[in-house]
C-alpha cells in the first residue's frame, strides 16, 4: 500500500475545508452535520437527515451539488408515490410499436428522497436497489445510475400522522443518519441578517462549484489510502458488537455497521490532515453510524435517554486500543 505524502494530505484538508466553508456560505450554524455529509460522500454512503422544518435539510443537498457541480434531483414522498414514479418504467412507443425505457428521477448524482417516510413500504422499497448496486432493474433490464450516486433522504421527527416507518433492511443502507438541531442564537442572528439583507437587494456570497469531479474522484482514492490498524478495526467492530449485548438496547447493529464505521473514520482521518485513523476517529463517527440501526430498550426511553446517550455509554466501556 502506497503511503500518502504530507503534501497529498495537506492538499486534501484543504479541498475538503473548501467545500465545508462553501457550503456554509448558505447554510449557517450547522458544521457538524455538514462535515458529517461530505464524510459519507466521500465514504460512498447514504444520509438519512432527520429535523423539523425549516431548518436547511433541502438547502443542504442543494448547496451540496452546487458545490460540486453534480446533478440534483429532488422527490417528495406521499402516500400516493408509486416505485415507478421513483425508478422509472418502460413505454410503448405507438409508431414502432417497441418499449422504450423512461428513466425516473433515481438517474442522478445526488438524490433528495424529500420526508421518506410519507410513502409507503413499497415505495420505499424501490431505493433499495439503486441504495446497494447504484443500477436499476426495469422490465429485467438493469440500468445504471450517476456516478457518483448518493441518497440524502430527509423525515420529520415530530408529525408522525400518515407517516411509514422505514424498514430495517433500507435504515441499513444508509451509512449515517444526521440530525439537524436548531441553530445557536448567534448563527440564527446571522442567518436572519443574511436574509434580510438579501431581501433588501444587497450583494450575497453565490454559492459556486469548488471541488470538480477529478478533485472528488482522487479524495475518495486517497481515503482507501488511509491506514487503519488492525487494532482499530477490532475495536470498531468491538464497539459494534457490543451493540447487540449492551443493556440499554434491545436490537444491536449489523456487519454493516462495522464496515461503515471504519470507512467513515478514514475520511475523517483525511478531513484531519492525517494519514491514519486514531481511537478518536473512530469514536467520532459512533453516533451517526449507529443510532439508525440501533433500538433503545423501553426502560431507558421512559427515564429520558436518548439513543445518542446510550451509545455514549457503550463507547466508554469498550477498551481502547493503546498503541
Amino acid at each position: 500500500m502506497n503511503k500518502l505524502t504530507q503534501q497529498q494530505l495537506d492538499d486534501a484538508k484543504h479541498n475538503i475545508g473548501r467545500l465545508i466553508d462553501n457550503i456554509e456560505l448558505e447554510l449557517v450554524g450547522q458544521t457538524t452535520i455538514v462535515e458529517q455529509v461530505v464524510i459519507a460522500l466521500l465514504a460512498g454512503g447514504h444520509v438519512l437527515v432527520e429535523g423539523v422544518p425549516g431548518l436547511g435539510k433541502t438547502l443542504l443537498v442543494r448547496l451540496l451539488a452546487k458545490s460540486l457541480a453534480l446533478d440534483y434531483k429532488r422527490v417528495q414522498f406521499t402516500p400516493d408515490l408509486m416505485p415507478a414514479d421513483v425508478t422509472g418504467h418502460s413505454i410503448v412507443n405507438m409508431k414502432t410499436g417497441e418499449f422504450t425505457i423512461k428513466q425516473g428521477p433515481v438517474f442522478t448524482n445526488l438524490l433528495l428522497a424529500d420526508e421518506i417516510n410519507r410513502a409507503p413500504a413499497k415505495t420505499q422499497a424501490a431505493l433499495l436497489e439503486v441504495m446497494q448496486e447504484q443500477q436499476v432493474t426495469i422490465d429485467g433490464e438493469a440500468q445504471s445510475v450517476g456516478n457518483p450516486f448518493m441518497v440524502l433522504a430527509t423525515q420529520n421527527p415530530i408529525d408522525n400522522e400518515g407517516t411509514y416507518p422505514l424498514p430495517e433492511a433500507e435504515l441499513d443502507r444508509f451509512m449515517m443518519k444526521v440530525l439537524i438541531a436548531y441553530p445557536s442564537f448567534e448563527d440564527e442572528v446571522s442567518l436572519t441578517q443574511q436574509i434580510a439583507a438579501k431581501t433588501a437587494g444587497a450583494e450575497q456570497a453565490v454559492v459556486s462549484a469548488v471541488i470538480d469531479s477529478e478533485t472528488l474522484s482522487t479524495l475518495k482514492q486517497l481515503v482507501e489510502l488511509i491506514i487503519v490498524d488492525p487494532q482499530l478495526i477490532q475495536y470498531a467492530v468491538n464497539i459494534v458488537r457490543a451493540t447487540r449485548e449492551w443493556q440499554g438496547i434491545v436490537h444491536g447493529g449489523g456487519v454493516r455497521a462495522s464496515i461503515a464505521l471504519v470507512q467513515a473514520a478514514k475520511v475523517a482521518a483525511l478531513m484531519d490532515g492525517m494519514g491514519f485513523v486514531t481511537p478518536d476517529h473512530v469514536k467520532r463517527m459512533v453516533p451517526a453510524i449507529l443510532r439508525h440501526r440501533v433500538t433503545m430498550s423501553a426502560e431507558r426511553e421512559i427515564a429520558g435517554a436518548s439513543i445518542d446517550d446510550v451509545l455514549f455509554e457503550l463507547c466508554e466501556s469498550v477498551e481502547v486500543p493503546r498503541q
